[in-house]
């Protein structure tokens, strides 16, 4: 569904955001694409989604060259920005139906999404009087209405509380079993874990690393043990490799002479990953 070939953006004091990237997305995959501030991300994403163009590449969505079909393009993608762009002063479904109007698509068809988000009770309450929750929901709404064929989704859930994070997380599961492609790029190290296909973790505006989440982990992370154990009449509490031969050797002496207090194994996560490749952590 989507191809980026070797693609580049520099400006004109020459500062090169992206290098070389190349990566394919399949349809109806969700992609997590993840990486810190400064990485590239964002200006691949505006050039994915026609906002920019590249200074060397290509980069095709359904067959369809991103620069050359700008147009055609812009009606198989749905885009939802971090920062709300609606009209405040007008009502939820008010804000769809000029949507709607640029797009040629029917009242049937904000009726329905209206009720796929759980909008429909709010549909005439104006926007300024909605939570940032509320807001996002009706962002997405509007990114669905002309029913495109890949979602872009830029923070969905940042400063958002759990329980409407668990909401919005429930409405990207269910596009994606509807058969929407859909790009993510989140902060949130759980959310991609947890929703991703694959993840691309970008650094100095090149792809440090692409795959699923469970291999990434695999190859890249730590699987450790935390072990708290009493010496000497003190509490001590240590980390050791879950893999090391002399691991369970150790946690059998401390059983055994009654020393321990608790131990807990903890996996590697995809923050663990994130740092490894990147030198740094996602907040």
């Amino acid at each position: 569904m989507i191809d980026v070939k070797q693609v580049s953006k520099y400006y004109p004091n020459k500062k090169m955001a992206v290098d070389g990237l190349s990566f394919s997305i399949g349809e109806g995959e969700l992609f997590g694409f993840l990486g810190p501030n400064g990485a590239g991300k964002t200006t691949t994403i505006r050039m994915m989604i026609g906002l920019l163009q590249p200074s060397a590449g290509e980069i095709t969505i359904n067959n369809l060259n991103v620069q050359r079909n700008k147009k055609q393009v812009q009606s198989d993608i749905g885009v939802v920005f971090e920062l709300p762009n609606l009209y405040v002063r007008s009502s939820i479904r008010d804000n769809l139906k000029l949507f709607a109007a640029l797009n040629n698509v029917s009242n049937a068809r904000i009726d329905e999404v209206l009720d796929s988000l759980q909008l429909l009770e709010r549909q005439h309450d104006k926007v300024s009087s909605l939570s940032k929750g509320w807001k996002q929901r009706v962002l997405i709404a509007r990114a669905l209405l002309h029913k495109p064929k890949v979602l872009f989704l830029d923070e969905p859930t940042s400063g958002l509380d759990p329980n409407t994070t668990a909401l919005i997380r429930s409405f990207i599961y269910k596009f994606k079993q509807e058969g929407t492609t859909i790009v993510l790029t989140t902060h949130d190290m759980h959310e991609a874990d947890e929703l991703c296909d694959r993840v691309g973790i970008m650094c100095n505006g090149k792809l440090a690393a692409l795959d699923d989440p469970a291999k990434l982990k695999s190859l890249h992370g730590k699987n450790e043990i935390h072990v708290e154990y009493t010496y000497d009449g003190n509490v001590v509490k240590e980390v050791w490799p879950l893999d090391d031969e002399e691991t369970p050797r150790s946690v059998y002496q401390l059983m055994t002479s009654n020393q321990l207090i608790s131990l807990h194994t903890k996996e590697a996560s995809l923050g663990d990953v994130f740092a490894v490749l990147t030198g740094s952590e996602l907040s």
